[in-house]
């Protein structure tokens, strides 16, 4: 059986850093074997079917492959279209009311607990807000994530300590669902 996979690159093509075309990241996944290659923006996202394997065997198979082509390492996460789909359906925030810079799911590579996050002094910080998922984040930043304070809060280290984060706005959030979907 075959499912549909989005793969989520942290820091690609960000301010002239770890260019990676995607092209050239279209022609990597055929080349792993995957099917029905598409990829969104430039910012480092990527749908694929595969037959075979996990989120997280995906996911290293892409990282080493991307290290060993370009010369770089580079974060992955593969979540399937189901995953996806139940983030989005999940979404504490009224995203039909809010435009979609105002709000952003941070993906993780493995679950998170509320203790990773007891630093943030999360009232200090509103009206912006962020309530956890299922290895996920969501993000109500009023005025966008580049002005957001409680952003910078959530990205240290010391929050994120051990696991891969990043971040989509709602757009590209809505849009691998739908990539992904039947």
């Amino acid at each position: 059986m075959t499912t549909m996979y989005a793969a989520l690159l942290r820091g690609v093509n960000v301010g002239g850093a770890r260019k990676l075309p995607m092209a050239d990241l279209r022609a990597l996944l055929t080349d792993l074997g995957h099917d029905a290659v598409r990829t969104h923006l430039q910012s480092g996202q990527a749908v694929f079917a595969a037959a075979h394997g996990d989120e997280e065997s995906l996911a290293a198979d892409l990282a080493g492959a991307i290290e060993k082509r370009f010369g770089f390492a580079v974060d992955v996460i593969v979540r399937d279209h189901a995953y996806l789909k139940a983030v989005a359906e999940a979404c504490p925030f009224p995203a039909a009311e809010l435009e979609a810079k105002q709000l952003h799911v941070t993906y993780f590579s493995a679950p998170v607990d509320a203790e990773r996050f007891a630093p943030v002094d999360a009232p200090a910080f509103l009206p912006e807000e962020f309530r956890l998922g299922d290895r996920a984040l969501y993000l109500f930043a009023p005025d966008g994530l580049g002005r957001s304070k409680l952003a910078e809060a959530l990205a240290r280290p010391r929050v994120n300590k051990g696991v891969v984060a990043t971040t989509r706005n709602w757009n590209t959030v809505v849009k691998l669902v739908e990539m992904t979907g039947p």
